[in-house]
């Protein structure tokens, strides 16, 4: 039987962001994505879920979250030279606004059944990921990009945004009346993703000094309180939830270790935006991500769980593929900061856990979940939800600097 390559060999020496044979099998496994995906491409409109095979799942429901992170994922395939992702690009865009837009009261109906809507709240999570569909299909070069980025920033300025405390509120019903007094970490983090974005694509300052001050409030106030992990779930107040405990698996108690290296690696990317000013982020970041691997990697069977208590105790042992895709985005982050051996052996242990547990090698994207045995299982993910996650993994270490991420692939394809 022929040996498969994995991501590189583990006793080379120096980093394996600079070991060509590492880097060329990131890009490989970047291809296998896109190329899994395109199957996806629905022939009326929008995109299908597909089953771990490469099948459409018989399930016609589309959220916004999977439209827009499509539009993102396929945009910085175009900007890294990957061939053919204007198709995809242009079927999102047009989905967003022939089907997610609400034309009666404004913003984006969270989920659609064929033609008529099955979820009509407006979340903050779903919109702030229009906007970052937005940015880099801008980057990309859509026409329709500018408008889009026009509309979403002009909905979560009236809607989402609240000064006072410089942050995003959550959610609304269809018709913009309140019905919870729930704030949360996640959309605000997104958030920071999607202003991030704005700001590389537009170079309006407000897009980069609102993702400063949610990164204040959550990592400089919040986190140092908390032993540098970051509660998920707030009151109306902005005052830390304890006690929440909703959708165990999108609103669950306690912190998330994923949601810290995210963190991390955003801190690093505004920082270097705002001119890496000497404001302590780098040791912060570095503390958001060596808490989550203590606190979070599974030292029995690897990988890491998906929640600890606020004592960093494990307490969702579940594991799944994203918490490890963003740990390598923050150790890639690091690394391309200033080379530490340490930062290389966790790097090396995450993307060896991903290469035999996640990576479906023989179709391509990844398995979203592994049960205790190691092998993929689908307790909570049917099929393979979406790109987004795994394709960043592979990117961001490819992509020369902290942040510009899409001028970065862009002034350096990969195919």
């Amino acid at each position: 039987m022929q040996h498969r390559p994995g991501p590189g060999h583990p006793d080379a020496p120096g980093f394996w962001l600079d070991d060509p044979a590492h880097r060329a099998w990131l890009a490989a496994d970047a291809a296998r994505q896109f190329g899994f995906f395109r199957a996806a491409l629905h022939p009326v409109a929008g995109f299908h879920v597909l089953g771990h095979d490469g099948r459409p799942l018989a399930d016609p429901v589309q959220e916004l979250h999977a439209t827009t992170r499509m539009v993102h994922s396929f945009a910085l395939g175009h900007l890294a030279g990957q061939p053919d992702c204007a198709t995809m690009i242009d079927q999102g865009m047009r989905y967003l606004a022939s089907h997610h837009h609400d034309r009666q009261h404004g913003g984006w109906l969270w989920s659609l059944n064929g033609d008529a809507v099955q979820d009509g709240r407006k979340l903050a999570y779903g919109h702030v990921f229009v906007l970052l569909a937005g940015s880099s299909a801008r980057l990309a070069g859509h026409p329709q990009a500018d408008r889009l980025i026009d509309d979403a920033s002009a909905v979560l300025e009236a809607r989402f945004w609240e000064e006072a405390p410089g942050l995003f509120a959550d959610e609304w019903a269809r018709d913009w009346t309140p019905f919870s007094i729930y704030r949360g970490m996640n959309a605000n983090m997104h958030g920071v993703e999607a202003l991030l974005a704005a700001y590389e694509s537009t170079g309006r300052e407000v897009h980069l000094t609102r993702a400063g001050r949610i990164l204040d409030f959550f990592l400089r106030r919040i986190a140092p309180q908390c032993g540098f992990r970051v509660p998920e779930h707030y009151g109306p107040d902005w005052q830390v939830d304890r006690a929440y405990a909703g959708d165990p698996m999108f609103r669950p108690p306690g912190t998330t270790p994923g949601h810290s290296f995210e963190l991390a690696r955003l801190l690093l990317q505004w920082w270097d935006l705002a001119g890496r000013p000497d404001d302590g982020s780098p040791a912060l970041a570095r503390r958001l991500v060596e808490t989550a691997l203590a606190d979070g990697w599974d030292r029995a069977r690897g990988g890491l769980v998906y929640t600890v208590g606020f004592d960093g105790r494990p307490e969702i042992l579940s594991r799944y593929w994203w918490p490890v895709t963003e740990a390598i985005g923050a150790l890639a982050a690091l690394i391309k900061l200033e080379r530490r051996a340490e930062d290389e052996v966790w790097y090396r242990r995450l993307w060896s856990f991903a290469d035999t547990a996640f990576i479906d090698h023989a179709r391509g994207g990844w398995f979203p979940e592994v049960g205790d045995d190691g092998r993929p299982s689908a307790t909570q993910f049917k099929g393979k939800p979406d790109i987004y996650h795994a394709l960043q993994a592979t990117l961001f270490p490819l992509a020369p600097g902290l942040s510009r991420f899409g001028d970065g692939l862009r002034a350096n394809p990969l195919w």
